[in-house]
């Protein structure tokens, strides 16, 4: 099978350092994600990984941040075996092979369309899963889209990418188009905007961050309807103890600073009835 030339800059070329950390995670005596797919997705690209940065000492704090989405995906489609499923911003994410929800979901993977290019030429199809090639802050797709079922909007990677105004308006064409459901997705502190040039990854793509998130009321107070579920530091979550000791070690002592604990947050809201899907 031929192997694929890729030629991407920005944000799009960010997405293929999560998917080699992933990869060599897979690799891992004790690997957290097990994402065979990303693996797979690796072997038929052809790209010079070391321009990533990532290397296997790196890859598990990237795998903790998708198995944290995993997670609460995971709960929001156990209550909710009959959803929408918006994954915004995919890049190269395996999430719906992962996850393989059941044939009540309806699962859409949304991104420019040159990675949802790349992502049709790696990854097989799946029955129930459509691939959406659009800019995600472009109002027309989410318009393509029945809101008659509970929505879960899932952002990994995304927010720090957009700008603000375009961050807070796609979240409330989410909430205005669909009755209930949830939005998860991490973000980053205006400090770590701020010092953006220290993240060699983002440095390396040539992208540029824009939007701070400094906790929940940045959203509560500009998305009407919506409620906090959760809010937490990176370094706070349950999944961030599958880390290396030494790393948990270098993250105590960051979050003994509140701009430094912070600089990575995990987002999760509702909307809707409270009683709608038991949010």
């Amino acid at each position: 099978m031929d192997r694929i030339r890729v030629d991407l800059s920005g944000p799009p070329q960010t997405m293929l350092a999560t998917l080699y950390a992933k990869a060599l995670d897979a690799d891992a005596p004790n690997s957290i994600l097990s994402d065979h797919y990303a693996k797979t997705a690796v072997d038929r690209i052809e790209y010079d990984w070391a321009a990533t940065t990532i290397d296997a000492r790196r890859a598990p704090s990237v795998a903790v941040r998708t198995a944290h989405f995993d997670n609460w995906a995971r709960q929001f489609l156990a209550v909710h075996d009959e959803a929408v499923v918006l994954h915004v911003g995919c890049g190269l994410d395996s999430r719906v092979y992962r996850l393989d929800p059941g044939p009540g979901v309806r699962w859409y993977d949304i991104d420019y369309p040159d990675v949802i290019s790349l992502r049709e030429r790696v990854y097989p199809q799946r029955a129930n899963c459509r691939m959406l090639a659009a800019s995600v802050t472009e109002p027309a797709w989410l318009q393509e889209i029945v809101p008659d079922r509970p929505v879960l909007f899932l952002g990994e990677g995304l927010t720090m990418y957009l700008t603000e105004d375009d961050g807070l308006a796609l979240l409330r064409r989410v909430v205005d188009r669909f009755a209930s459901g949830e939005l998860q997705f991490d973000a980053f502190n205006t400090f770590a905007i701020r010092t953006q040039r220290i993240n060699a990854v983002v440095r390396r793509s040539g992208s540029t961050l824009h939007w701070g998130i400094d906790g929940p009321s940045d959203i509560v107070d500009a998305v009407p309807g919506v409620r906090v579920l959760a809010w937490e530091s990176v370094f706070d979550s349950d999944t961030f103890e599958l880390v290396s000791p030494y790393v948990r070690w270098i993250a105590r002592a960051m979050a003994a600073v509140p701009a430094l604990r912070y600089m990575s947050q995990y987002h999760r809201y509702a909307f809707g009835p409270v009683d709608a899907g038991k949010s």
